[in-house]
């Protein structure tokens, strides 16, 4: 019983620090655990690219700067999604089910993009 309960303390600090991290911490985690994929899968371009990425990660990377880069992207995603709304409503005005279609999965594949980058810190 001890030991389940220090296995559960222990494995709470972890998640809870691994919740902590700042957005370039996390940023940093996710290429390694790329480089990691790409290392099983011997992708040496992915790597070395990877490796850039990383590097540059490590030297220039600020919270503020991501989290506003961040807020970025997800405002251009709107915009984006407002286009599509945009393309969906002339298809639907001009009766063209092929084309309604198709703008309505581009519409989707938008929101989804959106729901995507809400869904992360960076």
């Amino acid at each position: 019983m001890k030991h389940r309960i220090a296995l559960l303390l222990v494995l709470t600090s972890l998640s809870a620090s691994a919740l902590a991290a700042s957005p370039c911490q996390e940023k940093e985690q996710d290429i390694q655990r790329e480089i990691s994929y790409a290392e099983k899968h011997h992708n040496q371009s992915r790597i070395d690219g990877l490796n850039t990425a990383l590097r540059q990660v490590r030297e220039n990377c600020s919270d503020s700067k991501l989290k506003a880069d961040h807020k970025q992207k997800i405002a251009k995603q709107r915009e984006e999604i407002a286009e599509r709304q945009r393309d969906l409503q002339e298809a639907r005005k001009k009766g063209d089910a092929d084309k309604i279609n198709k703008r309505q999965h581009k519409l989707n594949e938008a929101q989804q993009e959106l729901k995507t980058l809400e869904s992360r810190d960076y």
